[in-house]
């Protein structure tokens, strides 16, 4: 999870942490950076949905045109009508 660090590398950060921010600080730090990812979620969750949604209607109007110029290219002997 930390790549190289010990536990004695981690326990040292925390305290430098916890002596440079103090131990009020800390919580609202934390309050912060979590409400930070949650924004960052949500925004490339739209992004995410927007850009399904462009393929989507993509799609959607690709198979419309091509299944407008298959009804038109069809011969009169294939509709069922005889001369």
């Amino acid at each position: 999870m930390f790549g190289n660090l010990g536990a004695t590398e981690i326990i040292l950060i925390l305290l430098v942490i916890l002596i440079f921010f103090g131990a009020r600080k800390i919580p609202e730090l934390a309050q912060g950076l979590g409400k930070g990812m949650r924004e960052f979620r949500k925004a490339a969750r739209e992004i995410q949905d927007d850009i399904s949604e462009e393929k989507r209607q993509s799609n959607d109007s690709t198979s419309t045109k091509t299944s407008e110029s298959a009804r038109a290219e069809k011969p009169s002997s294939e509709t069922g009508k005889t001369e």
